[in-house]
């Protein structure tokens, strides 16, 4: 946790927008005063050919300054060139080739003039230059032929375009040329091979180049490499090898340097520039390359390198970058050095750049133009655009090489003075104008403004003002007292008041007075210091696991007449809040945290004048990051070491490396587990098996989970050797009566040891002296045919590959095929033990008619019928079972007073024998199972109504019901009571001993065994329906006859009303509806009335039909029906009004959609027509 310190002039709303303490003078704009250029267009103006051209020049001045430009240092008229034309109250040109033309032809260097009669500013020479990006010449290009190792450059040599094109090569796969140390493109945009290798000539190599203005990309003929080797190329043992040079018979050699050439070169670069430095060199094995600076370091700050080590940058030189550098490049064969001289000139840079000058009349003042740079610039003055010495002359001026020097001006002094500091690398030019004034002190800032602060900060009131001659300012507090200056005060020379800290007792009105021999300005401010806004709870920094929930919190205390806001950054940057985060006032919630959640909190609670920062850090624990570059060494026949650089822990440390391989000919593409490693070593020796192509991937573990795996490693194969081991899990067993299927589980690529894996398998009957029958067989299985039925087999299975067979196998025992049992179980005895269980007892079978194992005895068993002669019952069979080596067994779940049939067989392999004798057996009755549907309803306070249906399954012959009661009353209960009731009754009515208490009930049915299942219930705790009789009638209240009455007295008066107007054929006022809208086309309109007699025949504009222009017959709304009364066909008129103003509920429901005007008094109307 950490608490930022915010910058010292946070508080922005503290300060006006000033002059600065160091700016330049600014005069007012309604004071006359010389030209200044406000705006122009870059030195090195380069232009799109299919756009208009725009060569910026605006300026400032009292009076507006007029505009003239020239083009390479003649005048340009502007007005003879119909393309070219001025904007207005600008000198910014546009030149217009939607008519014609070639932009081509209005290259050159533009000078704009901007004139008022107070004197002349320019610009910089802009240099037009139209974008160029010319088609690459088309040529042939032969193969480039090369032998292995050697070194190659493919020259790319793009057109010369404007700007220089970006260059990049392709494969002709359109793909980017993959580039390391051995290969990569150079500054210049040429290809380098520090040595080829054959792989090299699997692709075509094309050099591309993308122009920035026309954003197009040009390709060069592809190149066509050819490789001459002294060996066949071969992947896999290359790729093992290593020492991949070596074993292809490339001889090793010295580094050389193919870019730049020699032992030294020279270079020189402008201060402020980026300085680049490149070196590529061939050699076998690739050379590496490292860099220097005699008689120092690099500078570690701007230098960094580039290009695989092979280019070196360092940004923004300055003359200490000068000196030699050099780059060392090595193999084991060599090293060689290439010394760069390095030369840092300048173009000018100000020193002292000159400004405005703004005097009294007879005031003295200079000029200074002062600029640096290698070769050290010379200073050329001009005045209104004129050379100074070509001026007339001025005895108040002097010039003194950079500076020139005014004494004594006067009106006439007023110009615009240009310095043009120059050498060979550059140019600059400033204006600077002198003007001689008398005003008297003016403000610059609106009045009376108010100013908030912050206590205890430091804060600067600034009072802008102008005069000439200069005025001197004071500051007064509350309008008392003596000029502020000294102690917590301090007055600048541009009349800002700065207070060192402020305290409450600085609020207050503040007032400054400017003050010149014309007179005197004042203006005031009101100052007001509010609370500073701090955080007293801040976010902590916290350690999670990924996928859980984190808070930060932030609990601010702030001046409670600002308007706080708290928002939240995560590395400096504003924070999205997702839905994975959720913000509150004082924290920030993250959900489900994941890796990239990490990372550094900042809370920010801020008002418009001040803020405070939090800052926490969120670690959190997640996977590794994988493994990379594998790299395989110490190759040996049964073993190698692989090595690789561990991935980031995500701040758990690594506790496993578990390290994975894949072989391409048993299983190509499944990973299996081949070692773990401890995480502290990042290097293991493998043992491996013969004759595998292994490769290999390693995933790290920690305490969060598992990285993903690491790219795989190159392939190595082992040598073969005969296998070491047999198949596993070898059975036999038959699949049918004559035969037995011998399998096994085959063998993995770890145990074949070599090619062509097979196995033989061997065979003969147990117990006998018969020669061994045997195949071979390359897959899990072979059928042994023409067998005895269950007779036991010695079985062999044995590994064997082109470099031999495996060990001796180990013996197995498998059967032929089993046959059904030929017999069933005799002598089947059943005893009743209750009303859903029976013991069951039979004999064993002979072992030769059983044809196979015996796996159990199995019966079948139904329930034919119940004793309960109504009861219709299923006679779907069932079975239970029962191990083989048993002669007794118990058969449960049975149903009670039921008829029941059972059979016995025998079960082996192959399935079911014949079936024995049938047996009958009867169970006794039982208790019957619960009462269905018990409910329990309550119609008043004091009657309980209990209904009930018959058991579903009665078990018996039931002989009644049992139920016990008792009330409660919260936890307090009362005294249980019973009721028994005959079979046929299933109603009860409890009458209620008080209107408060609850009842519980318990209801169970009875056979003459005893009670069965019991079913519970309570009593709701208020009348559960709608009218409970102690209610009164609504129908029969007074208030409610009353309001009938009335409502139908309002209805019988409202026909009337309507009959009346329709007979005299009235005027109703129909644009008094707001429902009943009139089209505008509509002739009848233009009195704002409508005319019933004439649309006797027509529907009501506005009112609602259907979508063929019928009004559906279930659409209406006058239906008796609705309250209980009449038939289902259309009903009278009168029904159809009284149905208008009717709404029921579930007219609601189905006209939901339509509009209020089914219901509105004009639709009635019409239905009455």
């Amino acid at each position: 946790m950490a608490r930022p310190q915010p910058p010292p002039w946070v508080h922005a709303a503290v300060l006006l927008c000033l002059l600065g303490l160091g700016g330049a003078i600014e005069i007012p704009m309604d004071l006359s005063q010389p030209p200044t250029i406000t705006k122009q267009s870059v030195k090195d103006h380069i232009v799109d050919p299919r756009d208009n051209i725009l060569i910026e020049c605006e300026a400032k001045g009292n009076p507006a300054p007029s505009f003239h430009w020239t083009r390479n240092s003649r005048f340009f008229n502007v007005a003879k060139d119909p393309r070219v034309s001025m904007r207005r109250r600008s000198g910014t040109l546009v030149i217009d080739f939607r008519s014609g033309g070639r932009p081509e032809e209005y290259e050159g260097e533009y000078q704009c003039f901007a004139r008022n009669k107070f004197g002349t500013a320019l610009s910089n020479r802009i240099r037009l230059q139209v974008s160029k990006s010319p088609l690459w010449p088309k040529e042939n290009l032969d193969p480039v032929v090369v032998q292995e190792g050697a070194p190659l450059t493919l020259q790319c040599n793009p057109p010369p375009g404007l700007p220089s094109p970006v260059i990049f090569w392709m494969s002709s796969s359109m793909e980017p040329i993959t580039q390391d140390k051995r290969v990569s493109q150079g500054h210049n945009g040429d290809l380098y091979f520090s040595n080829v290798m054959v792989q090299d000539m699997q692709t075509d190599y094309s050099c591309n180049a993308r122009f920035h203005f026309t954003h197009t990309i040009q390709q060069k003929n592809p190149f066509t490499l050819k490789v001459l080797t002294n060996h066949p190329y071969n992947d896999s043992s290359l790729r093992n090898h290593p020492d991949m040079y070596s074993a292809r018979g490339v001889s090793e050699r010295t580094p050389s340097f193919m870019y730049p050439q020699g032992t030294a070169s020279s270079q020189m670069v402008l201060r402020g520039m980026d300085l680049l430095l490149e070196c590529i060199a061939s050699g076998v094995p690739t050379p590496d390359i490292a860099w220097y600076k005699k008689g120092g370091d690099l500078p570690s700050d701007k230098a960094k390198f580039e290009n695989f080590n092979k280019a070196l940058r360092i940004t923004s030189v300055s003359e200490e970058d000068s000196g030699e550098y050099f780059c060392l490049a090595s193999n084991k064969m060599g090293s060689i050095r290439h010394t760069i001289s390095v030369r840092v000139k300048a173009a000018p840079y100000w020193l002292d750049e000159p400004k405005n000058l703004i005097l009294a009349p007879g005031e003295d003042g200079r000029l200074v133009c002062r600029a640096n740079g290698n070769p050290k610039p010379t200073v050329q003055w001009m005045v209104n655009g004129e050379p100074l010495q070509s001026a007339p002359p001025n005895p108040n001026r002097e010039v003194a090489g950079d500076t020139i020097i005014f004494r004594d001006t006067q009106i006439s002094s007023r110009a615009v003075y240009q310095c043009n500091t120059s050498n060979e690398h550059g140019y600059l030019l400033a204006n600077a104008f002198v003007s001689v004034l008398d005003v008297p002190p003016r403000m610059m800032s609106p009045r009376n403004q108010l100013i908030r602060v912050i206590l205890y900060n430091r804060t600067r009131l600034d009072c802008p003002f102008f005069g000439s001659p200069i005025p001197t300012l004071r500051w007064f507090k509350n309008g008392q007292g003596s000029n502020l200056d000294g102690g917590n005060y301090h007055v600048y020379e541009n009349g800002s008041l700065e207070i060192k800290m402020i305290r409450k007792e600085d609020q207050g009105i503040y007032t400054c007075v400017a003050t010149n021999i014309l007179g005197k300005a004042e203006n005031q401010v009101r100052l007001e210091v509010k609370d500073p806004t701090r955080i007293f709870r801040m976010p902590e920094d916290q350690v999670v696991k990924r996928g859980t929930t984190v808070q930060l919190e932030c609990r601010v205390k702030h001046d409670p007449s600002l308007k706080l806001t708290v928002s939240w950054l995560k590395d400096d940057q504003p924070l999205y809040i997702g839905n994975r985060m959720k913000k509150e006032d004082d924290s920030l919630t993250i959900f489900g945290v994941a890796e990239r959640d990490q990372g550094s909190y900042t809370c920010v609670a801020s008002t418009e004048l001040d803020q405070d920062l939090a800052k926490a850090y969120l670690t959190v624990l997640g996977r590794p990051d994988r493994p990379r570059d594998l790299e395989l060494t110490d190759l040996a026949e049964r073993s190698v070491r692989l090595t690789w650089i561990p991935g980031d822990d995500n701040n758990s440390p690594i506790t496993d490396y578990v390290v994975q391989f894949e072989e391409d000919q048993f299983q190509p593409g499944v990973w299996h587990d081949h070692s773990k490693f401890p995480g502290s070593v990042n290097s293991a020796v493998l043992q491996l098996s013969p004759y595998v192509n292994y490769q290999f991937r390693v995933i790290a573990v920690n305490e969060v989970g598992s990285s993903h795996p690491s790219l795989p490693s190159e392939r190595y194969r082992t040598s073969g050797a005969p296998p070491e081991s047999n198949p596993s899990d070898v059975k036999g067993e038959g699949t049918r009566k004559n035969n037995m299927e011998i399998t096994w589980t085959p063998m993995n690529a770890t145990s074949a040891f070599g090619p062509n894996l097979r196995y033989i398998v061997k065979w003969r009957r147990k117990e006998t002296r018969e020669t061994w029958n045997n195949a071979t067989v390359w897959g899990s299985r072979y059928v042994v045919g023409q067998t005895p039925v269950y007779v036991p087999y010695e079985i062999r299975v044995q590994a064997e590959n082109d470099f031999g067979k495996g060990p001796e196998p180990d013996t197995v025992i498998g059967y032929s095929g089993e046959d059904y049992p030929r017999a069933a179980p005799t002598d089947v005895k059943i005893r009743v033990l209750n009303s859903t269980a029976i013991n069951l007892q039979w004999n064993r079978v002979y072992s030769d008619t059983v044809q196979g194992q015996l796996r159990e005895y199995r019966a079948y068993y139904w329930r034919e019928s119940s004793l309960l002669k109504s009861l219709w019952v299923s006679q779907k069979r069932q079975q239970a079972g029962f191990p083989g080596d048993r002669l007794r067994g118990v058969v449960s779940r049975l149903f009670p007073y039921s008829n029941y049939k059972l059979e016995m067989v025998v079960v082996n392999g192959r399935g079911d024998g014949p079936r024995s004798e049938t047996k009958e057996f009867t169970t006794p009755e039982g208790v019957p199972s619960a009462p269905r549907r018990f409910r329990v309803r309550q119609p008043n306070l004091q009657t309980i109504n209990l209904e009930w249906d018959h058991p579903e399954h009665p078990n018996g012959i039931l002989t009644g019901y049992s139920l016990r009661y008792l009330p409660f009353n919260g936890t307090k209960l009362g005294k249980q009571m019973v009721e028994n009731f005959s079979p046929n009754q299933t109603k009860f009515t409890v009458q209620r001993a008080d209107p408060v208490s609850r009842y519980r009930f318990t209801l169970s049915a009875r056979t003459q065994v005893g009670s069965g299942e019991a079913v519970t219930e309570e009593s709701p705790a208020a009348p559960n329906e709608a009218y409970t009789n102690n209610q009164p009638d609504i129908v029969t209240q007074g208030w409610f006859i009353g309001l009938m009455c009335a409502i139908a007295l309002l209805v019988l008066i409202l026909l009337i009303v309507c009959f009346i107007k329709r007979s005299r054929g009235g005027k109703y006022p129909v644009r008094e509806k707001k429902d009943v809208p009139l089209g505008p086309e509509d002739p009848k309109e233009e009195d704002g009335s409508f005319d019933y007699s004439d649309e006797d025949n027509k529907p009501l504009q506005g009112s609602q039909t259907s979508l063929d222009g019928t009004i559906k017959q279930q659409e209406s709304d006058d239906s008796l029906v609705d309250y209980g009364e009449g038939g289902e066909g259309q009903f009278n008129e009168d029904g159809s009004f009284i149905g208008q103003y009717t709404v029921k509920k579930d007219k609601e429901e189905t006209e939901g959609n339509e509009s209020s005007e089914a219901t509105s008094p004009v639709n009635a109307i019409y239905s009455l027509a």
